[in-house]
């Protein structure tokens, strides 16, 4: 089935900031004597989003996880974050020139468990907002990845663009990730997924369809004719 639509993630597939979150959330977790290890965080809690990692760590160290606490929390490590990025370009090589020539033959949607301020910021500071037809952030889901939600959702909105041609189906788009979690959803979603091995190691990526070390190692073309001969 021809490739019709791409979905991309942001942290960690586009954007090299991963650690800053990680740093963004041990600041917070601090006063509430949390510590998360690098080994835990890039291992299990990589790809959730801010309030399905808060409300997990919370209840495993028995501390209170009313929604109150979890959007005060969520705040200060949005304040956090968001001055870690504000003076930096942090996106990937070869992430932007990537995603430029994807979008000159494909509607491109974003699925990502970040906040759509800090997701604006990034991309308006990298001249990539306007490639985006949709942008599909936490505060647009129920439940972040691994869930579909996101991939459903962003779905529906390409499929509204791409109108009046064929309705589009989800085994049409690709979905670009670096995590589990979001390889799960995607999956979960019923849409074929390219992998790059940029933050966590390949062998975690196995579910993917196709895998890359990284996005500038990424050939548009080879990833087309190699999805096609998948079926």
């Amino acid at each position: 089935m021809a490739v019709r639509a791409i979905i991309f993630d942001l942290d960690g597939t586009l954007a090299d900031t991963e650690e800053l979150h990680f740093e963004a959330f041990n600041a917070v977790l601090k006063p509430q004597a949390i510590e998360i290890s690098p080994g835990d965080y890039f291992s299990r809690l990589i790809g959730y989003d801010d309030r399905d990692c808060f409300v997990l760590l919370l209840r495993e160290h028995r501390k209170p996880a009313d929604a109150a606490k979890i959007a005060e929390l969520i705040a200060q490590k949005t304040s956090v974050y968001q001055a870690m990025i504000a003076e930096r370009q942090v996106l990937f090589p070869g992430a932007a020139e990537f995603a430029r020539r994807c979008a000159c033959r494909f509607p491109l949607a974003l699925v990502t468990g970040a906040l759509r301020a800090e997701v604006e910021m990034i991309l308006r500071k990298a001249q990539l907002l306007e490639l985006f037809a949709a942008i599909v952030t936490a505060e647009d889901v129920e439940h972040g990845k691994p869930a579909p939600e996101g991939f459903d959702t962003a779905l529906g909105r390409l499929g509204y663009i791409l109108r009046p041609h064929p309705a589009l189906v989800a085994r049409e788009c690709v979905v670009v990730e670096d995590t589990p979690a979001g390889i799960e959803g995607a999956r979960r979603a019923g849409m074929r997924v390219l992998a790059v091995a940029q933050t966590v190691a390949a062998s975690e990526l196995v579910a993917a369809d196709l895998m890359r070390p990284s996005l500038a190692e990424t050939d548009l073309d080879e990833v087309l004719r190699l999805l096609a001969a998948l079926g």
